[in-house]
C-alpha cells in the first residue's frame, strides 16, 4: 500500500507475461501463503490487466502495478515504472 495525500493506493510487483494487446499488457504476481492446518508454504499466481499507455514494457519485464478506476471490463490496473 502507498499513501498518496489521504488515500492508501493498492501496489503490487510482477512480471509481464503478454504484450499481445494495445496499451494492455497482462501481469503475473506471485505471492507466498501458507496453509492454515498444515503450515505449508505454496505459491499463489494471479494475472491482472494493466493498461500501458507507452506501449513500452515486453514480456518478461518487472514491473509495479498502482490500482485505478476501471477503465475497460478487465483493465483496473496501469503500469507504475
Amino acid at each position: 500500500m502507498t499513501i498518496i495525500g489521504n488515500k492508501s493506493i493498492k501496489e503490487l510487483v510482477g512480471e509481464v507475461v503478454s504484450d499481445k494487446m494495445d496499451k494492455t499488457r497482462v501481469v503475473m504476481v506471485k505471492s507466498v501463503k501458507m496453509h492454515p492446518l498444515y503450515k505449508k508454504r505454496f505459491i499463489v499466481r494471479k494475472k491482472y490487466y494493466a493498461h500501458d499507455a507507452e506501449n513500452a514494457t515486453k514480456v518478461g519485464d518487472s514491473v509495479k502495478i498502482r490500482a485505478i478506476p476501471p477503465m475497460s471490463k478487465l483493465v483496473r490496473w496501469t503500469i507504475v515504472k
